[in-house]
């Protein structure tokens, strides 16, 4: 027995998984981090680290790009369906904000890509081949539709199905039926979902299935659990089997500030219907066989020091928030990462080219070296822990003088509310004159039980000093995604401000 639950420990929502031979992969939801559309591998189901990103960019709009006021907080890439047909792979999802599909095939996961769109929109959709060639789409929310597309996937077939399989009760929902993942196994079709009745207090996973695909289809939720963690719930994900006839579901769950967490929930078969969990439970421990035992996986972190020689490669673990400037940063021959800025803006979350990754649970922490030798009046520099809630700790430079500080933005948008356009500065809680340049700034964060807060420190030496107090962090639908280092930087009075990161350390 291994101890596998959760994950990742990180924010991966809204999995997909399949197996290819000995090889699972995960994809997941990136929305507007770049590069997106993440995809990770795996030979145990336990273990994960990252194979290959879909995309760059995806839609090149001002929003995407930060730039005119917009972004996209909350939308963008959404709850892809990863398949793998005939020996190719095709990646199918919605870009939230654009209200187009987007389809990605490749002959290897690690690419090339080819980029093209599906004609319609198709919200948290998955993809099926069926046993004649046919190929389907299921697809909404609430209301779920099934529609075949033509041979090539550009669109709705001519004169295919196209019809509402399951219907939910709006009046008694708070999160109709949506995320669906389609399979035709042992000649039945399944169809798995996420679902959140007003008589539940959480999300649950639920089950349909059927003899013929358009139904009728059968079934209901099926598991209701949060894995002993603070009532949040577990749902939406993939079904897949191991080389030896076990299966696993790979579902998320709600865990706080942190994120959504991937954990693998144990599935048996009664008859033709999946049963979740152990005695509708998820284990911590769960017996695991790899397919390649002895491989050592690369982490889902990474500290980096920026070297010179990388001629601006960037490890695998890093993402920019939205689609960078890709003018305004370089990998300095000396080493370290300059990044200048483009435009004014009046905060962290409006400032382009800011550099991230995902924060691990139960803690972390993570500080960097930050030279502010190139900033000018109004510019600030350093470490945020990226949210609608965030906490900034760096160097402000203002008057001719500088000072280290702690900016908070202490409340996000509540509600329901999908996307965020916070336009007003931060809070400046913590102000010290410096006389130096250069400060190593850092953040240590507690998730544990959804204690959800971080606090900024400064190293001096070799010794470290806290800054400021606790900040509590929200996961909230201003951006849709769990708690990351960020390295930042931005000009409110005068745009051309360089700072220089070094030497960044990440621990968990």
């Amino acid at each position: 027995m291994t101890n596998v639950n959760p994950l990742t420990r990180m924010d991966y929502p809204d999995p997909d998984v399949i197996r290819v031979d000995d090889t699972y992969y995960m994809i997941s939801t990136t929305m507007y981090f770049m590069p997106g559309g993440v995809i990770l591998r795996s030979y145990d189901l336990a273990n994960w680290e990252i194979a290959a990103y879909l995309f760059d960019r995806l839609d090149d709009t001002p929003a995407e790009r930060l730039e005119d006021g917009q972004n996209l907080y909350g939308k963008g890439m959404w709850a892809a369906s990863l398949r793998c047909h005939d020996g190719r792979f095709y990646a199918a999802f919605v870009s939230h904000g654009q209200e187009d599909t987007h389809l990605f095939i490749a002959d290897r996961i690690d690419g090339p890509w080819e980029h093209r769109k599906i004609r319609g929109y198709y919200h948290d959709c998955s993809l099926l081949w069926d046993d004649d060639g046919r190929v389907f789409i299921v697809y909404g929310n609430a209301e779920i539709h099934l529609t075949e597309l033509s041979a090539d996937l550009t669109g709705p077939a001519e004169g295919g199905i196209d019809c509402i399989i399951l219907r939910d009760d709006r009046e008694n929902v708070f999160l109709g039926y949506e995320g669906s993942h389609f399979y035709k196994i042992d000649g039945r079709y399944v169809l798995t979902l996420i679902h959140w009745p007003k008589d539940k207090s959480r999300r649950t996973e639920a089950v349909f299935t059927a003899a013929a695909i358009e139904g009728p289809y059968d079934g209901g939720d099926v598991f209701w659990d949060d894995g002993g963690y603070c009532g949040q719930g577990i749902a939406q994900g993939g079904l897949v089997d191991t080389p030896d006839g076990r299966w696993f579901a790979v579902l998320f769950r709600d865990s706080g500030a942190i994120g959504r967490i991937p954990v693998l929930v144990p599935v048996t078969w009664n008859g033709e219907r999946p049963v979740f969990g152990d005695n509708g439970r998820l284990p911590e421990d769960l017996p695991i066989v790899s397919t390649r035992p002895g491989h050592e996986y690369q982490p889902l972190f990474v500290s980096d020091d920026f070297c010179a020689g990388k001629d601006r490669e960037l490890a695998p673990q890093w993402q920019w928030n939205h689609v960078p400037d890709e003018e305004r940063w370089t990998i300095l021959p000396e080493g370290g990462l300059a990044v200048t800025t483009g435009e004014e803006c009046a905060n962290i979350t409006q400032a382009r080219n800011t550099l991230t990754q995902r924060m691990c649970y139960p803690t972390c922490e993570a500080e960097v070296t930050v030279d502010t030798a190139g900033l000018s009046g109004g510019d600030f520099a350093g470490l945020c822990a990226l949210q609608g809630a965030y906490l900034a700790v760096g160097i402000l430079e203002e008057n001719g003088k500088k000072y280290l500080v702690v900016i908070e933005r202490k409340e996000p948008t509540k509600g329901f509310a999908i996307g965020g356009n916070d336009t007003e500065p931060g809070e400046i809680t913590y102000r010290e004159e410096i006389s130096e340049d250069t400060l190593t700034v850092g953040i240590r964060a507690d998730f544990t039980n959804m204690k959800d807060t971080v606090q900024a420190y400064v190293r001096r030496g070799d010794a470290t000093e806290t800054v400021g107090e606790p900040h509590k962090m929200f996961f909230r639908l201003d951006h849709f995604t769990g708690a990351r280092f960020g390295l930042c930087v931005l000009s409110t009075a005068m745009a051309g401000g360089t700072a220089v990161f070094r030497d960044f350390v990440y621990r968990s």
